[in-house]
């Protein structure tokens, strides 16, 4: 199925959401996902729905040195508009020039920064959701970055903090506001939640209550449609980015589109769209396994990747411990196959198909440089340890 032009320059009449020149007709933006929002699934949700899709994570030192599997991240298939690209750094002058090349060579429509990602390897130097702790450092990174992206919309994606006693989201927010960033998204979790409990849906109102000339974008367990058009109601967000919840979902943006593109009735439940019986999932699945081929031109290495979202598809549905685990061990697509086609069709099966999937955890001490909580400002010799940081990058 496939729902209208998911993003136009400047051609919508009416949209939802702007972000800079790029319009969308439905404000959802897909959250980028390390090892996951590669162009085969990028291509994928586009399918089935309607949004902004950006990128992996890419690490700016990389990017400026030109490493081979980073240039072949940053690479989109020609179906793809709005083209997007998120960045990782810590050093302004390296974020600056990986902007620049982005822009100088046409690689994106649309570029968004991370200081979001809680996971240890960033936070502890420095990196991630730590950042914006420093709030010079992260105006410096911004003001740089929108300045080098010239007429490129330049996005900015955070949390709201390392903890509950070190909260950075509304500076960060009024701060990306004033050095000319198109929009800011909040992930409503601190770097210490990780993806544990509940996003805390309240601070995505306080920082729209706070930011005001840009958009303001919404993420946080959003499972279904009924829970972005609840965020948007309840914060009063612009649009909403959705992460875990389209893990062996790719058809949610069909189901976002229908409730809050251009179609969409006011009032009410959202409706879904999609009857996903079994076999409409088989045939996702199948899919998706096909469009990673295509991405590695590697039938095996396409058919190893797929393994991950076995379980995310199949959540729910009858399908048996052994035949997941057949499916995890295929290594071509006629062995996928074979193995679908031992599967018979059943319908939907409600609640148990539903809900939070992806990572969750536990909350757990943000690793942090030493000394960082001590000032909100660099100390003498942290920004030569940051910048150590982007030299320890693995081409993502």
């Amino acid at each position: 199925m496939t729902i209208a032009p998911d993003s136009a320059l400047d051609t919508a009449p009416a949209p939802a959401l702007r972000i800079g020149p790029i319009a969308l007709d439905t404000p959802v933006v897909l959250a980028p996902m390390a090892g996951i929002t590669n162009t085969a699934f990028r291509r994928l949700c586009r399918e089935y729905g309607a949004g902004l899709y950006v990128s992996e994570m890419i690490t700016s030192r990389a990017l400026v040195e030109r490493n081979a599997i980073t240039m072949r991240l940053i690479q989109h298939h020609e179906s793809e508009t709005a083209r997007s690209i998120q960045l990782y750094g810590v050093d302004p002058a390296t974020i600056a020039e990986a902007v620049r090349i982005i822009v100088a060579e046409d690689r994106a429509d649309h570029i968004d920064l991370n200081f979001g990602c809680p996971v240890p390897k960033v936070t502890r130097k420095g990196g991630g959701a730590a950042l914006p702790w420093k709030i010079g450092l992260f105006s410096d990174i911004v003001q740089r970055a929108v300045k080098a992206a010239g007429d490129v919309p330049l996005t900015v994606k955070m949390r709201k903090g390392i903890n509950k006693d070190h909260l950075t989201f509304i500076d960060a927010g009024r701060a990306a506001e004033d050095a000319g960033a198109a929009a800011v998204a909040l992930h409503a979790r601190t770097a210490s939640e990780y993806y544990s409990g509940h996003a805390d849906w309240s601070a995505i109102g306080e920082l729209k209550q706070a930011v005001t000339s840009i958009p303001v974008l919404g993420n946080g367990d959003i499972w279904s449609a009924a829970d972005a058009v609840r965020m948007m109601e309840e914060t009063g967000c612009d649009g909403v980015v959705v992460g875990r919840g389209c893990l062996g979902r790719p058809w949610l943006f069909g189901e976002l589109a229908a409730a809050l593109g251009p179609s969409a009735q006011p009032g009410g439940e959202p409706a879904p769209v999609v009857d996903a019986t079994l076999g409409f999932v088989k045939d996702a699945f199948r899919r998706h396994a096909e469009l990673l081929v295509e991405f590695f031109e590697d039938e095996d290495r396409g058919c190893k990747d797929i393994r991950k979202h076995v379980a995310w598809y199949f959540k729910g549905y009858p399908v048996g411990g052994e035949l997941r685990a057949a499916l995890a061990r295929a290594s071509t697509l006629q062995e996928i196959d074979d193995l679908l086609g031992t599967i018979g069709d059943a319908p939907y099966p409600g609640v148990g198909a539903e809900g939070q999937r992806g990572r969750a955890g536990s909350p757990k001490r943000t690793a942090l440089p030493e000394g960082w909580l001590d000032s909100r400002e660099i100390g003498e010799g942290v920004g030569d340890m940051m910048r150590g940081a982007e030299t320890e990058n693995d081409g993502g």
